[in-house]
This record gives structure tokens, C-alpha cells and sequence, in this order.
């Protein structure tokens, strides 16, 4: 996918999202910096839903970068927990809502949730035991 964090942010499905917990409510501010200027982007989480719009509003969550570095989380080529290491985004507030930014943004194409993975790896063992067994 070769979308920016804007393009990205702007098209952001406000339907159910099943991969956030049910629980979670909170408010992430993303503060986009390219320029000399700074887009804010406010993203609302409550009943596995995201709304996203645009306030510098104060939020549970205020995450800071440089707009490549957005891009690259947009495209899953970087985890939030390591940009925040490597010194490449600052954020205040609520460190959970942090890990949230890998859940909501889609990551690489062709990416696959690892649940998915581990269900079609149970399928393949079954169907090699059952034939197996048949021998």
C-alpha cells in the first residue's frame, strides 16, 4: 500500500472493528509534523469503533512525528514501540493506546492477523494426520 498517514486517516472505515477490544475507549491525538507546520488528526476509540477528525483538542494520547515516519506506521514498515525507542515519535499520556496504532492502521499488503495463520497451519496438520491416518 503506498498511502499516506493522510490519505490514509481520511478514508478510515468508522464501521465496527472487530481486532480492538471491546473495552478500550479513549482519545488519540496525532500530531503530524512536515514543513514547519503540524496536522492534527483527533481519532475518537469507543465500542470497537474509530472516528477520526481534525482537532488539536487535548487527548488520552498525543503521539508526535515527522509525516515519514506516519507514512511508514500507515504502511506497517514500523511498530509504533519501535519508532517510540528509536526516538522517532514522542508521545504523552496513555502508553496503552499506544499499541492501538498497530491495530488501527492496516499494515503491509497481504498482511495476515497471526491467528489467521495459526488456524490455517491446525487445518493443514489435521488434514495431514487424518490422512495418516488412512494409510
Amino acid at each position: 500500500m503506498g498511502a499516506t498517514a493522510e490519505q490514509y486517516l481520511r478514508q478510515l472505515d468508522t464501521g465496527r472493528r472487530p481486532d480492538l477490544p471491546e473495552t478500550t475507549v479513549g482519545t488519540l491525538r496525532l500530531d503530524v509534523r512536515d514543513d514547519g507546520s503540524t496536522d492534527h488528526w483527533y481519532l475518537t476509540i469507543a465500542d470497537q469503533q474509530v472516528r477520526v477528525t481534525r482537532s488539536a483538542d487535548d487527548a488520552d494520547l498525543v503521539v508526535r512525528a515527522d509525516r515519514p515516519v506516519f507514512d511508514r506506521m500507515i504502511r506497517g514498515e514500523l511498530h509504533p514501540g519501535a519508532g517510540l525507542l528509536r526516538n522517532e515519535l514522542t508521545v504523552q499520556g496513555n502508553m496503552q493506546l499506544l499499541m492501538l496504532l498497530r491495530r488501527i492502521f492496516s499494515g503491509p499488503d497481504g498482511a495476515r492477523h497471526p491467528r489467521e495463520l495459526g488456524r490455517a497451519a491446525l487445518v493443514g496438520r489435521t488434514a495431514t494426520a487424518a490422512r495418516n491416518e488412512r494409510s
